[in-house]
């Protein structure tokens, strides 16, 4: 079978099946794991490099008002591939093509391919989908064995932490304006032993204010821009010093977000672990695939001193 992914999360699922080999063009966005940087980019992004997030999000609302896409798709590049099968999403308009632009190009190639939208709204539809996707490839053994590997690593920070207090925390998927993180978001706090105070499991981030983020009195701030790694999210953090210390919370860290937050595929899971060391230092221990940075001295120290 021959497999085009147009959502990054999609490509890692692939690959974590075992599928590495089938997949035959990817977004311009694929960048794990690094055999997908070799592969076609059938993607391309109508937002240019170097803005700033305020900028990116000033283009993106000015870009969706006057109804235009956000991303364009390669249609002869998907045509030479020859696609079997497209994997999609519609959950976010300003995260992947649009799905009925995709179902339209996939309705001219000639190669007829099935399309399958993923658009997991919670942590289990997550690792639901990794079954789907594996019996629509054939290989329904190795979705459900995957799905039970993740599971028990799950089952692991559960039982970790299930006896400890559970902090306040708030995530931060954009900081211009701010975003509470929502969809999968507060589950992956509540199972790392959090209680998420703005974003709302299974529904849309939604934008809010800095005062209605102070109000809830957050103990843990998470900053985890969509997108972006550890480095680019502590930049981000630090340049709105002043509204996250206002937050009043004791402890802020900024998270790679592109690699195990926002991206709906496999390595959620290493980001639920990451989460439970966050607010649980002495019972988890942080993994090794992830970077983070702990800005608690820089931020709150700093100005309380």
């Amino acid at each position: 079978m021959r497999i085009a992914s147009l959502v990054p999360s999609a490509t890692e699922s692939l690959f974590a099946l075992g599928l590495g080999e089938q997949v035959v063009a990817v977004t311009h966005e694929c960048d794990f794991p690094a055999e997908a940087l070799r592969l076609p980019r059938l993607t391309r992004s109508v937002i240019p490099q170097g803005l700033d997030p305020q900028e990116i999000d000033t283009m993106v609302r000015e870009v969706t008002a006057r109804g235009e896409p956000l991303y364009e798709l390669d249609e002869e590049q998907l045509a030479g591939v020859a696609p079997d099968l497209i994997l999609t999403q519609a959950l976010c308009a300003v995260c992947a093509v649009s799905f009925d632009d995709v179902r339209a190009v996939a309705g001219r190639l000639p190669s007829k391919p099935d399309v399958i939208s993923l658009d997991p709204s919670s942590l289990s539809e997550v690792l639901d989908d990794l079954v789907r996707v594996a019996d629509a490839t054939g290989i329904g053994h190795r979705g459900e064995g995957l799905r039970a590997d993740l599971e028990a690593r799950l089952d692991r920070v559960r039982k970790a932490v299930a006896a400890e207090r559970r902090p306040r925390v708030v995530t931060l998927e954009w900081l211009a304006p701010p975003y509470a993180g929502g969809h999968w978001v507060p589950g992956m706090v509540a199972t790392a032993g959090g209680r998420t105070v703005a974003g709302e499991p299974e529904r849309d981030s939604r934008p809010v204010s800095w005062e209605e983020l102070a109000a809830v009195r957050p103990e843990v701030a998470v900053v985890m821009p969509c997108g972006l790694y550890a480095e680019e999210a502590a930049q981000d953090a630090l340049d709105h010093r002043d509204e996250l210390e206002a937050l009043g919370a004791q402890s802020i860290y900024a998270v790679d977000a592109a690699s195990s937050f926002s991206r709906p595929g496999p390595r959620l899971i290493a980001g639920v672990e990451l989460l439970g060391h966050l607010l649980h230092p002495e019972r988890l221990p942080a993994p090794e695939s992830l970077s983070f940075r702990d800005l608690s001295r820089e931020i709150v120290s700093a100005v309380r001193s």
